[in-house]
């Protein structure tokens, strides 16, 4: 377990309180963010981006970063990969900043990950995804499948069910996700009786369906991302199949498809993240008071993926303040020192040699109120596959993605 220094708690504390202004004359430190405002993605994009404001005003109210300003660049990648790459050249050569986060697909951060080594800018990925990487430069906050589908499987199975087909979009992250569903149903003594991958702009699922009418699964194990994707719950409810089959997803929810499915077409669904916007404690309620503050009460609901940003550029801070400096390779080490403080959705810390976090993983199920009724949870979960595979500590040059074929 690492432990969390008293001075930490202390300074993560300041985060979510009031304290004295920064002095005027302070030079502002350069930060910068990418994502999806806007496009098919921003349906994840616009809590992250809503997320990162506030943590940038969360900071700065309570002194900024070594005594100074936050200044934030941000930049929409409008949902289209290319963009991710120009505008992280433009954070990293023309804007010239400490940190460079964002990112929502996993091809999305294969787009910014590269850039951020060749150019030595800090880089976070504040969002869940297939698990793997390995890389100096880069500092993970989002769930990883051994803590999120390995749950979901072994949540399904002691239920009774243990027949599976797996939906996923189709491109890395459903890909890789998709692997690593068969190798934990096959572990927990279950089956896998079918997988198609679904293009991003695919709306119609009348094929699918027709898929599992034939199939006759326990559990539909879905990985679908995106705007588009939300229309097979709506065509599955239609079809009659809930009372049926079982959906367990690593993906539903980010882009508060449960707001805006009916309760009928919602509810039922299984989840696993570390953050919902029910869960209890002080540091949940002090969050969630700050975004009502700042965004109204009617905010549809916040989203696993903001706290994820939220908790990144927290993290980050907190680093810069150990390392006394905005240097990479200093604050790096402060971040494998083991930074970690109580946040909205609980404990969480830097695991030093992955560069993932420790977290906490609770499993919920979507309610007829349009949003998540916890029905389990693990404390401090690690990422137990990067953990098996990657160690930066001992290999710091190392800069690649691990995948299930390396789990054999």
């Amino acid at each position: 377990m690492i432990r969390i220094l008293p001075w930490l708690a202390a300074l993560c504390l300041a985060f979510l309180t009031q304290s004295p202004a920064i002095a005027a004359d302070k030079e502002p430190i350069m930060v910068g963010s990418v994502l999806d405002e806007t496009g098919g993605l921003n349906v994840y994009g616009k809590a992250m981006a809503d997320a990162t404001k506030l943590a940038i005003k969360s900071i700065n109210d309570s002194g900024g970063v070594l005594g100074r300003p936050l200044k934030l660049v941000t930049y929409d990648a409008q949902s289209d990969n290319s963009k991710y790459t120009t505008y992280a050249n433009q954070l990293a050569l023309r804007d010239r900043v400490a940190v460079i986060m964002g990112g929502v697909t996993s091809a999305s951060r294969e787009a910014i990950r590269p850039v951020a080594d060749r150019n030595k800018t800090l880089y976070f990925y504040n969002e869940q995804y297939e698990g793997g990487v390995c890389d100096k430069n880069v500092f993970t906050t989002g769930i990883v499948p051994s803590q999120q589908i390995a749950p979901l499987v072994d949540w399904a199975i002691k239920n009774g069910k243990k027949k599976f087909y797996v939906l996923a979009a189709d491109y890395n992250y459903g890909h890789i996700s998709a692997d690593w569903v068969k190798q934990y149903v096959t572990k927990a003594g279950g089956s896998v009786v079918g997988t198609d991958f679904i293009p991003l702009d695919v709306s119609e699922f009348g094929s699918v369906i027709s898929k599992l009418q034939e199939a006759k699964p326990d559990v539909v194990f879905s990985l679908l991302v995106g705007g588009n994707h939300i229309a097979f719950y709506r065509q599955f409810a239609a079809a009659g199949l809930s009372s049926h089959m079982q959906i367990v997803s690593a993906t539903f929810g980010l882009g508060n498809e449960q707001v805006v499915l009916s309760p009928k077409e919602a509810s039922g669904i299984v989840v696993a993240f570390p953050y919902f916007q029910e869960l209890g404690g002080a540091s949940n309620d002090k969050f969630r008071e700050s975004w009502t503050k700042a965004y109204g009460a009617n905010y549809p609901y916040i989203t696993d993926s903001a706290v994820a940003v939220w908790n990144g550029w927290h993290l980050w801070a907190m680093a810069v303040e150990k390392a006394g400096s905005t240097d990479r390779d200093k604050v790096i080490a402060a971040l494998e020192s083991g930074v970690g403080f109580d946040g909205p959705s609980g404990k969480v810390s830097v695991d030093a040699g992955t560069h993932h976090l420790v977290q906490s993983v609770h499993i919920a199920r979507a309610n007829e109120s349009h949003g998540f009724t916890v029905i389990g949870d693990q404390q401090s979960v690690a990422p137990g596959y990067e953990r098996s595979v990657c160690n930066l500590i001992a290999n710091p040059k190392m800069a690649r993605q691990f995948t299930p074929s390396n789990a054999n």
